[in-house]
């Protein structure tokens, strides 16, 4: 399974979901990275401002700082190289990523509730 980093932003806990005023981005983007480790995807995040080294000591993103400054975070890297930079993954990102297949919403409701779910129709 392929690696995913997610080099966050300073922010002021490790998911940036805390205080008074919470982005609905980052709520977002918690569930959904959540929701891609319960599915078993390898998965790591790094908050800028709780583990600097990190950014520094990795090459790819060191050299993305340098070129385009904090304010282009969030990185996103997949195996080692850059496949996201500005904004958070989608799910649908996250399960091409991992090979994880993704139902819709309205396709799992329907799979659920279907009297002939399992295939016990009759």
């Amino acid at each position: 399974m392929k690696a995913i980093q997610i080099f966050d932003p300073a922010l002021c806990c490790p998911t940036g979901i805390c205080g008074t005023e919470v982005d609905q981005v980052l709520i977002t983007a918690a569930a959904d990275l959540d929701w891609a480790k319960q599915q078993g995807a390898n998965v790591q995040r790094f908050n800028l401002a709780q583990q600097p080294l990190a950014f520094a000591e990795n090459a790819v993103v060191k050299g993305f700082l340098e070129r385009s400054g904090q304010d282009a975070l969030p990185l996103v890297l997949v195996d080692g190289e850059m496949a996201l930079a500005g904004r958070y993954p989608s799910r649908a990102e996250l399960s091409r990523w991992a090979g994880i297949s993704v139902l819709p919403i309205a396709a799992a409701a329907a799979k659920s509730d279907s009297c002939c779910s399992g295939g016990n129709c009759g």
